[in-house]
């Protein structure tokens, strides 16, 4: 008889959390996500303003939302957790999920939430699978110069609420990840 194996530990967690995450907000009909799960300005004295920091990750609007984020995470992020390692990766996607939130709080003066910046992270980070130290794969030049393209053509062409700094500096964190760590010429286990 076959048994389930909880293969990617931080992947799946994050997906659990995020999909309780989601529950709860529409449990509380969206009060969970303004409280714990959207990163916005407010007091340095409130002790959420520092839990939102890194929770905003967590939150999503709607089914919707969660699925096209999570679907994108679900396949590209065991085989990274596999690559850098379980520490390595929740580490990765701490600091990402931080600079995120501070970049928005810095430039915007509304609510974000959702892990499309983690999202971006792990593509670009996906995009150096294939590095060998002294060459640089086409299909990470094509990666970055079309994620790029398209975010840069979006924040001019559409009013969509979508927070494309967000997508922008995750997908950067992901370059300076990959480039860092796969420069070495191995993979870090953590």
């Amino acid at each position: 008889m076959k048994t389930l194996q909880y293969n990617s530990p931080v992947i799946l967690t994050y997906t659990i959390l995020s999909f309780i995450a989601l529950i709860l907000t529409m449990i509380t009909n969206g009060a969970a996500n303004w409280y714990f799960f959207s990163v916005y300005r407010s007091s340095f004295s409130d002790p959420l303003f520092y839990v939102r920091l890194f929770a905003h990750v967590f939150g999503h609007a709607s089914f919707e939302h969660y699925f096209s984020n999570f679907l994108t995470i679900l396949l590209i992020g065991p085989m990274l957790e596999e690559k850098y390692g379980s520490r390595t990766l929740l580490k990765m996607m701490m600091i990402t999920a931080l600079g995120t939130g501070i970049l928005h709080i810095i430039f915007s003066s509304s609510a974000l939430l959702g892990a499309s910046g983690i999202v971006f992270f792990l593509i670009l980070l996906a995009s150096y699978a294939n590095f060998e130290k002294g060459r640089v794969p086409i299909t990470l030049i094509l990666v970055i110069s079309i994620f790029l393209g398209r975010e840069i053509m979006g924040a001019f062409i559409f009013d969509d609420n979508i927070a494309r700094m967000t997508h922008v500096f995750g997908g950067v964190i992901g370059v300076i990840f990959g480039y860092y760590y796969n420069n070495k010429g191995k993979s870090r286990k953590g």
